[in-house]
């Protein structure tokens, strides 16, 4: 259910924003979608699992505070996070 370490520092390089970020929003952003993709597959097989289902719950608003706040700093940013992800705001 959990991503992997590789995965994790390709989405690091991928959404960083200088050299060795690792806790811009956007690179926080981009591993809560993987991992709620992740969960969100899980759920398929595993209906009942009301558990991870509050995991779940947490994680997505986790995200959405994280893109609440880049929406305030920066617009342009948030559009192209959200565009860069497929989320649908």
């Amino acid at each position: 259910m959990s991503i992997t370490s590789e995965r994790r520092q390709e989405l690091i390089k991928e959404y960083a924003t200088k050299e060795g970020d690792t806790g811009s929003p956007e690179v926080q952003v981009a591993i809560l979608t993987e991992r709620i993709i992740n969960l969100t597959e899980h759920f398929k097989t595993h209906a009942k699992d009301n558990h991870s289902r509050r995991g779940l719950l947490k994680l997505v608003s986790q995200r959405r505070h994280l893109l609440d706040y880049v929406k305030g700093k920066d617009v342009a940013r948030y559009q192209n996070l959200i565009q860069r992800l497929g989320l649908r705001r």
